[in-house]
């Protein structure tokens, strides 16, 4: 791994690296927050942040907010970047699908399947990065907004026991049935809809037999409410099958970073229970 940059937060550390990726086949980044607790020998626990369409690793990590409380609970923070990079990786001229939009799965179809294994990323790669190279624990969390959202959550339900909790803003909650998810799905995953049916949080909540704690924060104001991100079904998938899942509607917010920022430390100290209970 190359050290990008380090910056004091909170009495902690922000810390951007690269490294060379196997499951992506190209050099990816990722941002780590330690708080001050992994600098005096303590391991700690980890959140895993997974952001949405367009975002870096630098979206999270600079808008937040999370620095401060993360501190206080002893709570190391991973943000990946949200797809594979470089120049000879395959990429498309909307912002919805290709660099910038790997939607956390595994593409089987060319040229995507070159380079965008995200979930492999995610579920197996960075983890074993980070817990060979960080004081950290194999405790973990992971969290995500909009296309993070529905990556948070469907790789908790695809993997209950590796996560103690599991939480998202604004999530992407059926994406077999919105544009977004539909665009991507068909380019990654083929035509077949039956190979969706592996990556859709709301069908595979509807079947999940070990149930992990979640929490959901939408907006309201969303102009993506509607159309794209559909949280309705996502609380009928939980009440389907009694997943312990809390969805919070708020007035009056909207999908940007001023409203994460507004929620995220019931977030951190939802998570930051079950990663230091």
């Amino acid at each position: 791994m190359e050290n990008l940059s380090s910056n004091k937060s909170f009495g902690g550390w922000h810390k951007q690296y690269s490294h060379v990726s196997k499951s992506l086949n190209c050099t990816m980044r990722f941002a780590i927050y330690l708080p001050p607790q992994a600098s005096n020998g303590q391991e700690v626990p980890v959140l895993y942040w997974l952001s949405g369409l367009t975002c870096t690793d630098e979206n999270f990590m600079q808008k937040a907010g999370a620095h401060r409380i993360a501190a206080e609970l002893g709570i190391a923070i991973v943000a990946p970047d949200t797809s594979p990079r470089g120049d000879d990786v395959a990429d498309d001229e909307g912002y919805d699908l290709g660099k910038g939009a790997g939607f956390y799965v595994n593409a089987t179809q060319a040229p995507w399947n070159r380079h965008y294994h995200m979930y492999d990323y995610i579920v197996n790669e960075l983890p074993a990065l980070i817990e060979s190279t960080f004081p950290v624990s194999n405790k973990r969390a992971i969290s995500g907004h909009s296309m993070g959202g529905h990556g948070a959550l469907m790789i908790t339900l695809r993997n209950p026991e590796r996560y103690l909790s599991v939480s998202a803003f604004s999530p992407i909650s059926n994406p077999s049935n919105c544009p977004w998810g539909k665009k991507a799905f068909t380019a990654y995953l083929g035509e077949d809809s039956a190979a969706w049916r592996h990556y859709d949080t709301s069908i595979l909540m509807r079947d999940a037999k070990d149930k992990i704690p979640g929490l959901v924060d939408q907006g309201l104001a969303d102009d993506f409410l509607t159309e794209q991100l559909k949280p309705e079904l996502l609380e009928a998938a939980a009440k389907a099958n009694d997943y312990p899942l809390e969805v919070r509607l708020h007035e009056g917010y909207d999908h940007s970073y001023y409203f994460i920022a507004s929620f995220i430390e019931d977030h951190l100290r939802f998570h930051g229970g079950y990663l230091n209970g």
